[in-house]
Order: structure tokens, then C-alpha cells, then sequence
């Protein structure tokens, strides 16, 4: 494509992603400065739109943020009053006591929430602070400097036609320049991958880990909905196929929402996780809690699992990393967006300094010390070695051996095991589809269990069919040449949302086809496939799924 004219803005600081991470950033700097010139580029259709988590929230976050979020109306209105933690097997369940647990796995002081509904009022707050937030924008380029520096991003190119080229409608969007750019894309953002790789930010670090969440949201009978209450599982039907477990959090209004996560290191390449979550339905607890109701939203978004140990650098010349770009999910407690707030403040406060001081395009050593050594570090530091425990010797090893470790950071600040490795990452650990057993799945039952195409219409997700596919491959011939028969084709499986397909039809070839439209912008194929060989980049703004409360 010939070269694009653009006009350019002039910003001190450009955030991309108005998850919890861009939007306290934006928040901070405003409170830091009132003549800060900020804007937020998002590209679902609105705020929140994209957001989905599980969420119960450790207001520790909005607390250092916005000491006086109640009083502002921030929708944290249901207290979780109840924690449970189930073991499943297939007709039964353990309850597993709170008492050897360590404190910080305690859920006493959160709440609650939808964190796309948290996103749009935090939104709220930036804009009456004088912020600009611009759904519907979604940033498809990184623009750089004469000195190769971050310096702006592409947003808002609409109207590229399906072979690449510009249609009647097209516009070529804007560049928005800063002194810093901030992403704050969440998990595998194509924006941050690219700054990951050209920076090369992890080098020395452990590779990132993964996990796949999906959720449905239920409304379910008045008489068995518990307000407040929140349990966890794991076990079946997990066992030792995959490591993961489930959430069903009680918030308002006779809803529940139902959640299973799987995580990406598994070995057999035969492994359905969205079928997984169907099957976790029919275990007789959550069938008769789930009798009588209904599904009213479904969706799904890969989650940073590495920790600690996996973090990359998170500034390189004029751009900073924020929240899940980096990873920092709390794995044993299930939480990430207490630290995505955290890491949005320091940024900004960096930032701040920086532009103060008459600096720009440089990079902000600042907030990644107060990433590594603050907060969001003695949070992480923790729980470092639960997910590798988990992942090199399954899930009893984790609960007595992590729970030990967890005691002793607590504790002691320190551990016996040091900090221990990943080692390969998720498309590593894929093994050839001849070293496992095939798993038949049930067939959803259309009650409890549903399949996967009529629950992806209950994302809202919707894609312009006219523009290229946002998903690539980088070599066309190998999922037919490679992964079919080396390792069954696993992108029909471990997609939750029925984006991939081996198509054959009698005396031809297969077909590998992409349903781009029916995507929900997880990225669990960006990680998981074996080849490496798909890579997510973003479609035009607004497009994607359109989640109402996730």
C-alpha cells in the first residue's frame, strides 16, 4: 500500500486501552496536573465493550486511585460475604477448609463487580477531570520517532476492503503523537507484542503463561441465589488433562456468573477447554444451582498466568507497558485488576515527573521500579512459584506445596524453592496428537450446556465482513501440512469461539477456514497454536464483541 497522508494530534501522554489500567493512568494524570493533555484510544465499540473478568475486586486499587470512589458511586455494591473452595469429582464434591489458607487468599473487603461496568464509570471520572476517551478507535499501527523511539500510534483507519486495498468508505485514520505512549491493551495486545519483540523486553525473562477464561452470565432462581456469595473449584472435569478450575460469583439481581478457567500449558492437543467448561455444568452442585435459569451473555479472554518471574521490561524509549501488557494476575487469587490500577497510577505519576522535568520520548526507569518493588511486586512475589508448581507437578502438589510456599513468603518473606522457572511456553508444551488418547466430549444438552456458535451470539460479538481478516497466518500451508496431521488440528478446539475449521469434502483436501467474524478477540490462538504461525492483530474499531456487563 502506497504511502498514507495523515493528520497528526499532539498529545503529553497517548493511552491505548480503556481497561482498568489506561483509564487510572489517565485518571492520575489529570489529578497530578489539570492541563495534562491526555487521550484514551479504545477500540470496542464503547467503554467496556471488550472488558471481561471475573471479577471479584480488591478495592485496593481504586483506594490509592480515588480514596473517595464510594462517595463518587463506583459500582461496588456487593461485598462478598461468602468464600468457598470446592474439590470436584464427578458426582461429588469436598469442601476444602479456609483456615490453612494464607491471608492473602481471604477474599473479606472485596466486592463484586462487572469490570466493564467499573470501566465505563471510571471512564465517567477521566472525562469530567478533562479527559479524551474515544471508543471505537482502534490503534493498528505504533509510530515511531527519528531516533526510534515511541511516538505515536495509528488510530481509526476504517474502510480497508478484504483484499487489502482501500475501499469506496475508507479513512485513513490519524496519528496521535505523545511524549509517552501508554498500552494498556491487556493480554497479548498486538501493539505491545510488537514493542515486546523490537525492544526485546523479556529478554531474560521466564516466558509468559497462559490461561483461557470463559464466562457465561446467569439469571437464576430467586430462592437459590445467595448474594455475595463466591466459590471456587477444582478437579473435575479437568483432572489431569489441564490444570484450572472454575468461579461462580453471586452478584445483584438474582445473577450469577459462572466461569471456567483452563490453562494453555497442557500437553494433549485433544483437549476441548470450551467443552470442558460446558461438561463443569452438568456437576450435580452446579446443575441444581443452574436449574430454572437462564444464560443471558457469554464470552471469553485469555488471561496472563507467568507472574512475577514472567514480567517483561516494561519501558523502552517513550512507551510504557501497563497492567495485563505485562502480567500481573495474581494466579492463586484469581485477581488482576487491583494491580492494573496500581500500575496505571505509578505510570502516570512517572510520567508526570518526566514531562515536568521537560523530558520526553525517553524511558520511565521510575515506574518500573515501583512496579518491581511496590505493590504490585510484594503481591507477585508471593505467588510466584504456585503456577509452576502446578504446571510441572499437577494440581495436589500445587495446593500442599504451594500452599507451604505461599506460608513462607508470607511469613518469612522468602522461600525454600527460590523462584522457580516456566520453562517452555504454552505452544511448547503442545505434544504430537499419536502420544494421547482422543476425548469424547458429551454433547450439550442446549439447557445447561450449550454449543459453542449459539454462545457466541450471546457476545454480540460482529465483525464489518468486508475488511481483511484480522487474524493472519504466517504461513498459509501449515495447518493443513502441520497441525492436522501432527497434532489433530488443535485450533478447532482450543478456540472459544468456533473461529477455525478443517473443512473436507469428499475427494479434495481439507480446508483450513477462518470464521474471523465470530471472534472474541481472546487471543488464546496468538498463544496456543503449536506453529506460532497465527498472529491477532486488531480489526477495524468498534468491532468485536459487545459485552453488556461482563
Amino acid at each position: 500500500m502506497a504511502e498514507i497522508e495523515r493528520e497528526a494530534m499532539e498529545y503529553d501522554v497517548v493511552i491505548v486501552g480503556a481497561g482498568p489500567a489506561g483509564l487510572s493512568a489517565a485518571i492520575r494524570l489529570k489529578q497530578l496536573d489539570a492541563d495534562c493533555n491526555v487521550v484514551v484510544l479504545e477500540k470496542g465499540s464503547e467503554v467496556g465493550a471488550h472488558i471481561l473478568s471475573g471479577a471479584v475486586l480488591d478495592p485496593c486499587g481504586l483506594d490509592a486511585l480515588m480514596p473517595d470512589w464510594k462517595e463518587k458511586g463506583a459500582p461496588l455494591n456487593v461485598p462478598v460475604v461468602e468464600d468457598n473452595f470446592y474439590m470436584l469429582g464427578a458426582s461429588g464434591e469436598i469442601r476444602i477448609p479456609n483456615f490453612p489458607m494464607p491471608p492473602l487468599m481471604n477474599n473479606h473487603g472485596n466486592y463484586i463487580v462487572s469490570m466493564g461496568n467499573v470501566c465505563r464509570w471510571m471512564a465517567e471520572q477521566a472525562e469530567a477531570l478533562g479527559v479524551e476517551v474515544f471508543p471505537g478507535m482502534a490503534c493498528s499501527e505504533i509510530v515511531y520517532g527519528d531516533n526510534g523511539e515511541v511516538k505515536g500510534v495509528v488510530a481509526g483507519e476504517f474502510g480497508i476492503s478484504a483484499d487489502g486495498t482501500k475501499g469506496d468508505s475508507y479513512e485513513p485514520g490519524m496519528e496521535l503523537h505523545g511524549k509517552y505512549v501508554f498500552l494498556g491493551e491487556g493480554v497479548r495486545g498486538s501493539l505491545s507484542k510488537q514493542v515486546i519483540e523490537k525492544f526485546d523486553l523479556a529478554k531474560g525473562k521466564e516466558p509468559q503463561k497462559y490461561g483461557l477464561g470463559m464466562k457465561e452470565i446467569w439469571e437464576i432462581d430467586p430462592a437459590k441465589h445467595k448474594e455475595g456469595s463466591v466459590t471456587h473449584t477444582m478437579g473435575w472435569p479437568l483432572g489431569k488433562k489441564a490444570g484450572g478450575g472454575s468461579f461462580i460469583y453471586h452478584l445483584e439481581n438474582n445473577q450469577v456468573y459462572v466461569g471456567f478457567v483452563v490453562h494453555l500449558g497442557y500437553k494433549n492437543p485433544h483437549v476441548f477447554p470450551y467443552m470442558e467448561f460446558q461438561q463443569f455444568k452438568h456437576h450435580p452442585m452446579v446443575a441444581e444451582l443452574l436449574k430454572g435459569g437462564k444464560r443471558v451473555a457469554y464470552g471469553a479472554r485469555a488471561i496472563t498466568e507467568g507472574g512475577y518471574q514472567s514480567m517483561p521490561k516494561m519501558v523502552a524509549p517513550g512507551v510504557a507497558l501497563l497492567g495485563c501488557s505485562v502480567g500481573m494476575v495474581n494466579v492463586p487469587r484469581i485477581k488482576g485488576n487491583h494491580n492494573a490500577m496500581l500500575s496505571g497510577k505509578a505510570a502516570a505519576e512517572a510520567a508526570h515527573a518526566a514531562i515536568k522535568a521537560g523530558r520526553s520520548g525517553d524511558e520511565l526507569p521510575d515506574y518500573e521500579k515501583e512496579v518491581r518493588d511496590g505493590a504490585i511486586g510484594k503481591d507477585l512475589y508471593k505467588v510466584r512459584n504456585v503456577k509452576p508448581l502446578w504446571s510441572k507437578y499437577g494440581l495436589t502438589a500445587s495446593l500442599a506445596i504451594g500452599g507451604f510456599d505461599m506460608w513462607c513468603n508470607t511469613l518469612f518473606g522468602g522461600s525454600l524453592l527460590g523462584t522457580l522457572g516456566h520453562g517452555k511456553s504454552d505452544a511448547e508444551v503442545t505434544e504430537l496428537a499419536e502420544k494421547h488418547e482422543k476425548i469424547d466430549y458429551p454433547k450439550p444438552d442446549g439447557t445447561l450446556s450449550f454449543d459453542r456458535l449459539t454462545n457466541v451470539a450471546f457476545s454480540f460479538t460482529n465483525h464489518e465482513e468486508s475488511q481483511p481478516a484480522h487474524l493472519t497466518l504466517k504461513d498459509a500451508s501449515v495447518p493443513v501440512e502441520v497441525n492436522l496431521p501432527k497434532y489433530a488440528g488443535p485450533s478447532a478446539r482450543y478456540c472459544p469461539a468456533g473461529v477455525y475449521e478443517f473443512v473436507e469434502e469428499a475427494g479434495k483436501d481439507p480446508r483450513f477456514v477462518i470464521n474471523f467474524q465470530n471472534c472474541v478477540h481472546c487471543k488464546t490462538c496468538d498463544i496456543k497454536d503449536p506453529a506460532q504461525n497465527i498472529v491477532w492483530t486488531t480489526p477495524q474499531g468498534g468491532d468485536g464483541p459487545n459485552y453488556p456487563n461482563m
